[in-house]
């Protein structure tokens, strides 16, 4: 089996030693390497062709919000990570929104940080849907009602068994659930999600479950 290849963003060295000492030892895991700062990251990427990207937040000169979105916004970007201490921030908000895949605690466990690799390597966001309305209602703010307005003309442009996945997929579930709730084969599924992801010019489920909530569709769910 080809190991995950991961590379560690972080401006505190005891931070980077501590994980590539806990995540080191993984047979199914390779540290491709570690950067101190958001701007050394692209170089790195090209150089090291990592899958996972865990990157932390508050950095001195690019900070891992920049470096996240100059990554996401490239063909074949890795998937991102994100390092936090809080769980209600705006910045990791933010970071979802600009294609993050999930984020985890700097006090998460070993075994739990190992597992959200293994899991957003697989494609599978590392976050649960009450985490994200955690973050919705911290973060609401004054500019609510304009992203309502833009979320809602985006999701506009579903058919209505889109919008079903889409809801769905905000609600947290997963393929398979999916499958059964909307009487759908598992493929079916995939093919609305991949075209919802392309329609609405998305990186992965997490955004999808963000802009749903943004329209006001989970609400309107009961959710």
């Amino acid at each position: 089996m080809t190991p995950i290849r991961l590379l560690l963003v972080d401006d505190d060295p005891l931070v980077r030693a501590g994980l590539s000492f806990m995540m080191g030892g993984a047979d199914d895991l390779e540290i491709v390497g570690e950067a101190a700062d958001g701007s050394e990251v692209e170089a790195l990427v090209d150089r090291t062709r990592p899958d996972v990207v865990l990157m932390d937040i508050r950095m001195p000169t690019v900070d891992g919000l920049a470096a996240t979105e100059r990554l996401r916004g490239r063909k074949d970007a890795p998937q991102v990570i994100v390092l936090t201490t809080f769980h209600a921030d705006e910045q990791v908000l933010r970071a979802l929104r600009a294609g993050a895949a999930g984020f985890v605690l700097k006090d998460t466990p070993p075994a739990e940080i190992l597992d959200a690799v293994r899991r957003v390597a697989a494609g599978d966001p590392v976050l649960s849907p009450t985490v994200t309305r955690q973050l919705m209602a911290h973060a609401a703010g004054t500019s609510a009602d304009t992203r309502r307005t833009s979320a809602r003309t985006r999701v506009a442009t579903l058919n209505d068994r889109e919008r079903e996945v889409a809801v769905a997929v905000g609600q947290g579930r997963s393929n398979a659930e999916i499958a059964t709730e909307l009487f759908m084969s598992i493929a079916t599924v995939k093919t609305h999600v991949s075209r919802i992801l392309a329609k609405l010019d998305l990186n992965n489920r997490v955004q999808i479950a963000l802009l749903t909530y943004d329209a006001g569709l989970l609400e309107e769910d009961g959710h």
